[in-house]
């Protein structure tokens, strides 16, 4: 499904399913296991738009958001971030067999939200008098994804509970910034911002009880597992300053912390 609005409307729909299956006591197990037809080879692009165009993070734009084109570019860089993460979520729930029933479930949700999510950039977006695709982003996201496709533990760790929990760090700047600039729209902005920020909390907290819940399934141990697969997969390194109190509430142990401004 290619076309944004479209996947959002069916993101929520889906959801909307669930819940009311939920609602009538009805077996949810069959409705959100993955596909028997899956094979763990596909990586194509799921409903990629024809825009925005993908380059290198190296080559996309710095531009000030105290102009209307800069504050349109930073909108559209969050709004293509939130994109992805419908993607993430639905492919979390199509791709990997044999887990509990709250686990799809819990990543649906995140899908659902994030739908949420980028339709609120979106009509921010618009108000500017720009839409989806109407400047470069970068895909990081889903190259993680494509990366981590054959190990649910390695998806769990570096998506989530890496890349994603990132935003946790880089929201209170951004607002702070968007503060600064004062205007109505940057103001818009920042509340949509809030509510981001508190749904991904919880999303990272997903992220961080699912890594755990397979880390102990699998006799590891969760930090020295995650040296071993950040290294492997080359994930980003974390940089300071970090949104210790978001972190926490997310699920994030004293000992990660402190691994964290280690590696930072």
């Amino acid at each position: 499904m290619a076309d944004p609005e479209r996947k959002m409307a069916l993101t929520h729909a889906l959801w909307t399913e669930l819940t009311a299956v939920s609602a009538r006591g009805g077996d949810l197990s069959a409705a959100l296991a993955p596909h028997e037809a899956l094979s763990c080879d596909e990586h194509r692009l799921p409903g990629r738009p024809p825009r925005p165009e993908l380059v290198p993070p190296a080559r996309l734009a710095q531009r000030s958001p105290y102009t209307a084109e800069g504050l349109a570019s930073l909108v559209h860089a969050i709004a293509h971030i939130e994109f992805n993460a419908i993607n993430l979520g639905l492919d979390a729930v199509w791709r990997f067999a044999d887990m509990p029933t709250d686990f799809y479930r819990d990543w649906l949700r995140v899908a659902d939200e994030e739908a949420t999510h980028f339709a609120l950039l979106l009509g921010e977006l618009r108000a500017l008098g720009h839409d989806y695709g109407d400047f470069p982003a970068h895909n990081g996201l889903w190259e993680m994804c494509i990366k981590t496709r054959h190990d649910i533990v390695a998806r769990m760790a570096l998506v989530p509970r890496t890349l994603e929990a990132r935003g946790l760090d880089a929201t209170p700047l951004i607002q702070a910034r968007l503060r600064k600039v004062g205007s109505p729209a940057a103001l818009r902005t920042v509340a949509a911002l809030d509510i981001i920020l508190r749904d991904e909390v919880g999303h990272v907290a997903i992220g961080n009880r699912w890594y755990g819940w397979l880390c102990q399934r699998q006799g590891l141990d969760p930090l020295a597992h995650y040296r071993v697969l950040a290294r492997r997969h080359e994930a980003p390194r974390p940089r300071p300053p970090f949104n210790v109190e978001a972190r926490q509430q997310a699920g994030f142990t004293a000992e990660e912390l402190d691994y964290l401004h280690g590696a930072g």
